[in-house]
Order: C-alpha cells, then structure tokens, then sequence
C-alpha cells in the first residue's frame, strides 16, 4: 500500500491539511465527494490524521483549561497553577508562548514530512489513523 509515490498535488494537500488545522483536508473530502473521486491511501492517511489532531487538540484544550480553573479555587494550589500558567504563556521566542512554540514546532514537521511524501509517524495516533484506513 505505501510504496507509490504520491503526486506534489497530494503532497500540497497534505501539507495544507496540516497547516489549516485538518481544514483543506475537509474541504478536499467534500471535494472529492461531490466529484465522486477517490482518495489515495497516502492523501486520506494524512487527511484524517490532520483531522484526528485537530480535535484531540481542541478537546485537550479544553479540558486544561477546565481543570486549571478548577484547581484555581484550591487554595495552596491555586498560585503554583498560575504561576505554571504564566510561565507556560509567556512570550519566549519571537513573542510565541512555549507551548505556541511546540505546537508550530509540530505542525510544521507534519507538512513538511508530508510535503516530502512519506507518512508521517505519531505514537498512537498514527496506529488508529493506519489501522481505520487500512482495514
């Protein structure tokens, strides 16, 4: 299944899907599914995974936040988790936060794996996006 190699067209795609957060490749899904087009293994691969990312981030975010407002009414807790807060969202590198920094860091070795054509290897998530699209 993996040794084609995939056109610059998909590669693009791919790589874009990263970038937009999994939105080209949503677009492209509809795309194809009003043209009645197939996907190729490589391009659906790292469609969903920008998918799956995107919402494991939106999920995650949401539930940091949850529980460090949560933990803002203990009361010996409350500073320590705002002093992580701080030092967590302060500008660091070119006015990026820390985790900004880490996030982009990701996001851009996605595309550019992606751009490169070759698919891309994240513990866990790439196991459940492989395993979904393969069988």
């Amino acid at each position: 299944m993996r040794d084609t190699t995939p056109y610059m067209l998909e590669r693009i795609i791919a790589a874009f899907s990263y970038i937009t957060m999994g939105m080209a490749g949503f677009i492209w899904l509809i795309v194809c599914l009003f043209t009645k087009a197939g996907l190729k293994p490589f391009l659906q691969y790292h469609i969903f995974q920008s998918i799956f990312i995107s919402l494991a981030f939106a999920v995650l975010s949401i539930f940091i936040g949850w529980l460090s407002n949560l933990l803002s009414f203990v009361p010996f807790i409350n500073r320590l988790v705002a002093q992580i807060t701080f030092l967590l969202n302060m500008p660091l590198i070119f006015d990026y936060s820390l985790i900004q920094t880490v996030i982009y860091a990701f996001l851009i070795y996605l595309a550019v794996t992606s751009l490169m054509g070759k698919y891309s290897y994240i513990p866990w998530i790439s196991d459940i996006i492989d395993q979904n699209i393969s069988g």
